[in-house]
């Protein structure tokens, strides 16, 4: 099968309020280093931003894409063949398979500060996996690009 242009790609980044957090964390290792001098205090407010800044990107650099006939969510690569239904969760729906609805064997790919997702069925009897939880931000537009990637398959 050719490969075409991907129909569907989200990067799960994290909120604006998260890199405010890591300039304070930047200042915070500053101030724990104020009475060594101003050089400590510089390299503790650059270097404790940096730190908290690289975490901050590292844990919002998931994606989700749909390239050719598989799904890939984070490091999991799915063919769509093996895809079922899908359903779209609100916020609340989302916390519930977040919380006492979610199966132990599923694939999870969640990230608290995006409050809806998109749950999808997987059809594969030889994989123990029931469903995948994805969270996105356009979970109708993921569920759309599965669905035309199936028929496409």
């Amino acid at each position: 099968m050719q490969l075409s242009a991907t129909p569907y790609e989200e990067r799960l980044t994290a909120p604006r309020s998260w890199w405010l957090i890591s300039f304070l964390v930047g200042v915070s290792f500053a101030l724990i280093l104020l009475p060594f001098g101003t050089l400590p205090l510089l390299g503790g407010l650059v270097g404790g931003t940096a730190a908290a800044a690289v975490l901050a990107s590292s844990y919002g650099s998931q994606r989700i894409r749909i390239v050719g006939d598989s799904l890939i969510a984070g490091e999991a690569k799915i063919p769509v063949t093996a895809l079922g239904e899908t359903e779209i969760l609100d916020a609340e729906e989302a916390r519930a398979w977040r919380t006492y609805k979610a199966d132990t064997r599923a694939f999870l790919l969640l990230r608290a500060y995006i409050p809806t997702a998109l749950r999808v069925i997987v059809t594969d009897p030889e994989d123990p996996t029931p469903y995948l939880y994805l969270s996105t931000r356009e979970p109708e537009r993921l569920a759309e690009a599965i669905r035309q990637a199936r028929e496409a398959a």
